[in-house]
């Protein structure tokens, strides 16, 4: 094999996807290479004037046809293939912007590659600026994000209030179950079990003639239907329960039930393990020992990329369960407040996507002005909450965005009428500001009061000009590729080809789904749940948003896989570090989130940057 020939080899070898081949399939698609430097003055004679594939190696170029608007390629990028899947040989203009090594395959041989799945969905995907990540809808774990309402596809079995045991218990053996939902006036008031029966009926020797309710568990934990497995699954291992109630996310009657043998079912490992070991946490010693212990656990159990799917959220719930345990300890020793209040999350726990750098951000939200005792109760729990979270391995929030600060410690009515201001006065400084508390959920304390605020902030954050003002702000902060889409990375690094993919582009996912969201008047945090539930008249349309999903889970399997593998808490991935595969992958990504920044620009600021 001559030099030039082996180079060939070498390079088309370590490409994606054609590096997916097996060695005779590869080289009946380099029986046809050719080594082309392509510049100005040779252009038209070598490119351009018969279907064929063409890879470039080095320099910048310009592609258009008559099917597709310019694009602008570099190396690693590939041109020709569309006319080649479209079978038609409509013109295309190739521009010269810096010469360079072009590889240039026949038709033949390799529409004969299309036959393998790898290589039709990695071209095809090009062709339709899909991304190439087969494994996202293969993941083990994607099962965890499943609305609970894909499971419901029959209606509880439930009984009233009045109904006798002896009732309840035949209604229960008629239909095989080993729970039944009590309800007055169709809403959930209680739930009985196989194991009461046994000991608050049978051993107790209680009369068979008396009504359900003398025997129910009152008022049972239930989560909301637009919730996730995951979530249902986390709360059945806090709460140490094995039947949760689902209930409509509107009008809270019941339309299921998990049980312990639903999630054995999906479960696989221990994905549970610590938030169990967390939940049993009696004092705050054991709860730092128990918390330090997370990152350990991940790197232990988190060894593939569908692993990486989870690990936001089960880190988000372990944080949410230490925040309840703080709290708990607290009012142990001080008692409990005098008054409703919500502890709120906001940012990456908020949205449940936490990751080994995440730091606090936090608030509480009150009922009314408290006195001076209660404020001193509120100072006081908050920051016993905020130093016991950062001796969990919470890091304290450079910012300040914690209920520790006053600021941060508002009525409903303050918190009303500061939403109200910044979206009177969307300056920039106002929406930098703001920003964070757009993704909010409340992680203890009273719900309902958290509710309240969402459902009168709802209308303010729908307002053109503040939905104008965030879209702009969005844009602030581009993706890292160059005119010709070749990556820029950040400046100051250990190593030289590093991207934060936080900041360029795992932010600006967020950012898009942010501002669709409260278009839509959808209050969920998760950027996930938040592309999921956009209506169908949304100015994103749904494929679109699914390709923003899968985007967002790829990129957060990079980093998390980065600062697992690399014991660090940072987002700086190298590029040098991922497969050819996953170089394409990343490039498809940044192009698409730059596509998705423009029409937000178009949709909710009239094209005004």
């Amino acid at each position: 094999m001559t030099a030039i020939a082996q180079q060939v080899a070498d390079f088309v070898a370590a490409s994606a996807p054609f590096d997916t081949l097996d060695v005779d399939s590869l080289t009946d698609l380099l029986t046809s290479a050719e080594l082309l430097y392509v510049t100005k003055e040779n252009l038209k004679t070598l490119v351009g004037q018969s279907r064929r594939i063409y890879l470039i190696q080095s320099g910048q170029f310009s592609v258009s046809t008559e099917q597709d608007a310019p694009r602008y390629v570099s190396e690693g990028d590939y041109f020709g293939f569309q006319r080649v899947l479209d079978g038609r040989d409509y013109p295309m203009s190739v521009t010269v912007e810096s010469p360079g090594l072009v590889y240039s395959f026949d038709e033949a041989p390799f529409k004969a590659l299309l036959r393998f799945d790898s290589i039709n969905t990695f071209f095809n995907g090009l062709r339709h600026d899909a991304l190439q990540n087969q494994a996202i809808t293969e993941s083990k774990s994607m099962w965890l994000y499943k609305p609970l309402c894909d499971l419901t596809e029959k209606a509880p079995i439930g009984t009233d209030v009045n109904t006798p045991i002896q009732q309840a218990a035949q209604l229960m053996t008629d239909n095989r179950v080993s729970s039944l939902l009590i309800t007055e006036a169709g809403q959930l008031v209680g739930i009985v079990t196989d194991r009461d029966l046994r000991s608050r009926v049978v051993a107790a020797g209680v009369a068979l003639t008396n009504p359900v309710s003398s025997v129910m568990t009152s008022s049972p934990a239930n989560v909301a239907s637009n919730l996730t497995l995951f979530d249902a699954m986390a709360l059945m291992t806090e709460k140490n329960i094995h039947h949760l109630p689902i209930l409509d996310k509107d009008s809270h009657e019941p339309v299921g039930m998990v049980t312990a043998s639903d999630i054995v079912r999906h479960q696989r490992g221990s994905v549970l393990f610590i938030i169990g070991e967390l939940s049993k946490a009696s004092n705050l010693y054991e709860l730092t020992r128990l918390a330090w212990q997370l990152p350990h656990y991940f790197s232990a159990h988190a060894k593939h990329a569908g692993d990486y799917d989870i690990a936001g959220k089960v880190l988000s719930q372990a944080t949410d369960i230490m925040t309840r345990k703080l709290i708990g300890f607290f009012q142990q020793e001080h008692g409990k407040a005098g008054m409703m209040f919500s502890w709120l999350v906001y940012g990456s726990q908020a949205r449940e996507d936490q990751t080994m750098g995440s730091d606090q951000d936090n608030a509480l939200l009150l009922a009314k002005l408290p006195s001076q005792a209660q404020a001193d109760y509120f100072a006081a729990m908050a920051d016993y909450v905020c130093k016991g979270l950062a001796k969990c391995g919470i890091k304290l929030c450079s910012g300040n965005i914690m209920a520790s600060n006053p600021e941060l410690r508002l009525t409903l009515e303050q918190a009303v009428e500061q939403a109200r201001k910044w979206v009177n006065a969307p300056t920039k400084d106002a929406i930098m500001h703001f920003n964070i508390f757009l993704d909010a959920r409340c992680a203890a304390g009273d719900v309902g009061l958290f509710k309240t605020l969402q459902r009168q902030r709802m209308p303010l954050l729908k307002q053109s000009l503040f939905l104008a003002a965030l879209s702009r702000h969005a844009n602030e902060v581009s993706v890292p590729l160059s005119m010709f889409q070749k990556f820029t990375y950040e400046k100051g690094g250990k190593l030289k080809d590093t991207i934060d993919l936080k900041v360029r582009a795992v932010a600006l996912i967020n950012n898009i789904a942010r501002i669709y969201a409260l278009a839509g008047g959808i209050s969920v945090p998760g950027t996930l749940a938040r592309l999921s539930l956009l209506p169908e008249n949304s100015e994103l349309s749904t494929k679109d948003a699914a390709n923003l999903r899968d985007i967002w889970i790829f990129l957060n399997r990079l980093r998390w896989r980065h600062q697992l593998q690399h014991n660090v808490a940072d987002n700086s991935v190298s590029v040098s570090s991922l497969s050819s595969i996953e170089k394409h992958q990343l490039k498809a990504s940044f192009q698409a989130i730059e596509r998705a920044q423009k029409a937000i620009i178009i949709n909710f600021s009239g094209g005004m940057a």
